[in-house]
């Protein structure tokens, strides 16, 4: 019993070792490597992976699933000319809902009225206390901080993000979470258009 284990285990195992050679060499072949499915895109392991699936990370990295959630990020559209439009309007409802309390918020005001801009003057974020649970993502009402995929943030010293660091633009976000980032968009139209609806309905004549 006990010799017929271990010979089928190490039949296994040999099955394994001379898989990956052929799975390379078909792969070769095609002129791709087996991290890539058909398209050429990045997948990731998975059981129908025939061999030893090895990545020599950091230099070959597979994608990562949509929903991972590492350190987040502040969202900006391009505008005319270039120009960031943040979307962050420094509510603060993300510093509230954040369970470590690592980010922290400095409000915008107008030089000359002293009233609130909706705009951050600064934004940090502590990434060596940031837990990655998301939160500040699924509260923010104006899908301005997001969750990145971004995992090498190995440092010599504390990782505090400020207002620079953590912007990256809407094509970004589209890039990594295109799923979420069409979901998104169609919500945001669709409540545009009940909003223009609203108010065209309250500018014509009542009948």
């Amino acid at each position: 019993m006990y010799g017929k284990g271990i010979l089928k285990g190490l039949s296994v195992t040999w099955k394994r070792f001379w898989d990956t050679y052929l799975e390379d060499i078909s792969w070769i072949l095609k002129g791709k490597k087996r991290y890539f499915n058909e398209e050429g895109i990045r997948h990731r392991s998975s059981k129908n992976t025939r061999g030893i699936f090895t990545v020599q990370y950091p230099e070959e990295q597979l994608i990562l699933p949509e929903e991972a959630r590492y350190l987040p990020f502040l969202v900006y559209d391009e505008g005319p000319q270039g120009k960031q439009e943040v979307r962050c309007t420094s509510c603060g409802i993300c510093a509230k809902v954040c369970p470590p309390q690592c980010i922290w918020i400095v409000r915008s005001n107008d030089p000359n009225t002293g009233r609130p801009i909706p705009e951050p003057t600064e934004f940090y974020i502590d990434g060596d206390i940031c837990m990655n649970c998301g939160f500040c993502a699924e509260y923010c009402p104006f899908d301005a901080i997001k969750m990145d995929h971004d995992l090498d943030i190995a440092a010599y010293g504390r990782n505090v993000y400020n207002l620079e660091k953590l912007l990256k633009p809407a094509s970004y976000y589209n890039l990594i979470r295109p799923m979420n980032a069409a979901l998104e968009e169609q919500a945001r139209r669709a409540k545009e258009a009940a909003k223009a609806a609203k108010a065209e309905a309250s500018a014509s004549p009542a009948t």
